[in-house]
């Protein structure tokens, strides 16, 4: 039963998701109305002159609103499942006991086999 609402909330935040992309990008910039003062032609649209702007802009607001809370809805299923392993934290396993690797002396380093010699 869990399974099958967390598969649903995951579907619905990704229609949201892909509706959101969608208006962002159908909407005018705030620039696009300077173009309209010279001719362009936006009172022929399918929303009128300005019929667009709230009905965009509410559709917008409902889908981020979805979105945001599908996204916790998802945070709380995925919390009440508990750890997919049953491996430890990273942070709660002890430091390995392996020993840091030894540092060249700078008498040691072969860097004079790449001196060129005359």
């Amino acid at each position: 039963m869990q399974q099958a609402l967390m598969t649903v909330v995951l579907l619905l935040q990704v229609v949201s998701a892909l509706a959101m992309i969608g208006l962002v990008l159908v909407q005018h910039g705030k620039g696009a109305d300077m173009g309209a003062s010279f001719g362009s032609g936006a009172s022929g649209s399918l929303f009128g002159a300005t019929g667009s702007a709230n009905f965009l802009s509410r559709s917008t607001a409902v889908a981020a609103t979805i979105f945001f809370s599908t996204t916790l809805g998802l945070a709380y299923f995925g919390n009440l499942r508990g750890p997919v392993t049953e491996a430890p934290s990273v942070l709660e396993q002890p430091a390995s006991a392996a020993a840091p690797a030894p540092v060249a002396s700078p008498a040691s380093a072969s860097g004079a086999a790449l001196i060129p010699t005359k």
